[in-house]
């Protein structure tokens, strides 16, 4: 057959994003970098503080490393730590909230909701013990649940922010039509806008079904009291407290009188024998006649399975929810937090959840770093916006490791609130004279430097040198490793055009 009788090749056959129309495009391109822009630093705030929040039971074990470490409680040391607690938290005692020990955290905590909140940890016959203070994880935890704003304010916020990121993942996909064509191209060592902008474009698509599960679920925990206000309104005449009780017992009959301390043992001995671990007692009006206990058992190989057992005083039960009774929207809503923390798989999938947590922090920087260089490039540089924005990317880890050392050092979660604003507020002022390099290089180094400061201040405070929980060793381990990672200096590289002239800037 000669050339000219060939039949001519087909044509390549165009995927689906292809034929987006060009207009479509750029018009939701331009949607992507404003939703991007509006929200950037709450982005980044919120999913770098959540990716450490992720080890918020092994952050409580390290900042407990003096206390003991338990593997079971009997309903013995229960009942003698909860009459301890109860006693030592002082007047008004209202609920008294207790975690049992666990895999994830071996200890025995309790929360004592009076005229001052307090925690206590219990040794394993119920003798409460000194080091229950959690300023850090406290701190970190909040800080991704509210932004330390008044809780119904700052979790809404955070919901909002949660819809933010779900709308630009996907108005990113839409605005590159060929973003999953290309999903393993990357330009590496040209250009370094190019790089950047590769690498933004695929951890947007390697990690997407991570993207989208923690963004929709923290929009829907953020959103809740909307959810639960709207079905109020739509079902029960505006009672947002019949909405709670289709999934919550209801509450035990309010008697004021007082009474001795409500006793936990006979409701222990009531609960079934089928394989399942409590975890979790809430105790109501514990020193009143109408005081009563929930217990919260959890059912292994189930996400969302934890059974509750409601107790009056008198060890009478009146309520029970079965997990294994669930339909498919109460299995979701009952795993819908572990799922957002990755609380449900033990340590390897902690540890991917805060892999993709970290590359989920790296799309909110680097988005806004990409929109400063195109600006650059086309000769319309923002020198102050670039500066601004170092000082907020830097300034969140360094006020983080600032938390941790005087969280540790003054066991308050107040103090080490102040201490992360001030070194926010200090490298925000230094944007005023320097550049974005050199803040990225002073963060860098006070970042290391602030968490190998918090192992010290661990060590020397916190019984480090003699804790008895592995896990102390480990998070400390691991802090010498980032920390040391951070100050050691970026050898061999060399700047590229925009950043010589951010830095001539």
């Amino acid at each position: 057959m000669t050339a000219a009788s060939k039949p001519p090749k087909p044509a390549k056959k165009k995927d689906l994003m292809s034929r987006i129309p060009a207009g479509f495009v750029r018009a939701v391109l331009r949607g992507h970098s404003s939703l991007g822009l509006a929200f950037a630093a709450l982005i980044y705030l919120i999913c770098l503080s959540g990716s450490l929040a992720v080890f918020a039971h092994e952050f409580q074990r390290w900042e407990s490393a003096a206390g003991p470490h338990l593997a079971t409680a009997s309903p013995d040391a229960v009942q003698t730590a909860f009459a301890g607690a109860i006693a030592a938290g002082g007047p008004g005692v209202e609920h008294v909230y207790i975690t049992l020990p666990s895999a994830d955290f071996p200890r025995l905590l309790l929360h004592v909701d009076a005229d001052t909140d307090r925690e206590f940890l219990a040794d394993a016959s119920g003798k409460i013990v000194p080091g229950q203070e959690f300023a850090w994880t406290e701190f970190i935890t909040r800080l991704h649940i509210n932004l330390h704003l008044p809780v119904t304010w700052g979790i809404f916020l955070v919901g909002l922010i949660g819809v933010a990121l779900l709308s630009s993942l996907i108005s990113g996909i839409l605005a590159h039509p060929r973003i999953f064509r290309d999903a393993f191209h990357l330009r590496l060592g040209g250009s370094k806008r190019l790089q950047e902008a590769d690498l933004h474009n695929r951890l947007g698509v390697w990690a997407l079904p991570f993207h989208i599960i923690i963004s929709l679920t923290g929009a829907f925990l953020g959103l809740t009291t909307i959810i639960v206000g709207v079905l109020g309104m739509a079902m029960f005449n505006g009672d947002a407290n019949k909405v709670y009780a289709l999934f919550f017992p209801p509450p035990p009959v309010d008697d004021p009188r007082p009474a001795p301390v409500l006793d936990l043992r006979p409701m222990f001995a009531k609960l079934p024998r089928d394989g399942g671990r409590i975890t979790y007692i809430f105790t109501e009006h514990p020193t009143e006649r109408g005081g009563a206990a929930l217990f919260n058992v959890k059912q292994p190989d189930r996400m969302a399975g934890t059974d509750s057992y409601a107790f009056r005083r008198d060890a009478s039960l009146y309520n029970v929810q079965k997990a294994a009774d669930n339909n498919l929207g109460e299995d979701l809503l009952g795993g819908m937090g572990q799922l957002h923390f990755g609380w449900f798989g033990g340590g390897i999938v902690k540890v991917v959840y805060f892999a993709l947590g970290l590359a989920l922090t790296y799309l909110a920087a680097s988005g806004v770093n990409i929109w400063l260089a195109r600006r650059r490039d086309k000769g319309r540089p923002a020198p102050r916006w670039e500066r601004a924005w170092a000082a907020t990317v830097w300034g969140q880890p360094a006020g983080m490791a600032a938390a941790a050392v005087t969280g540790l050092a003054t066991i308050s979660a107040a103090i080490a609130i102040g201490a992360w604003l001030a070194v926010n507020l200090l490298f925000l002022a230094a944007a005023i004279r320097l550049a974005a390099p050199s803040l990225s290089r002073i963060g860098r180094l006070a970042t290391g430097a602030l968490t190998l400061l918090a192992v010290a201040v661990h060590l020397s405070l916190r019984g480090g040198l003699a804790a008895a929980d592995p896990m102390a060793w480990i998070v400390n381990l691991v802090l010498v490793a980032g920390g040391a990672l951070l100050l050691i200096p970026r050898l061999g590289t060399r700047k590229s055009p925009s950043e010589a002239a951010t830095a001539a800037a």
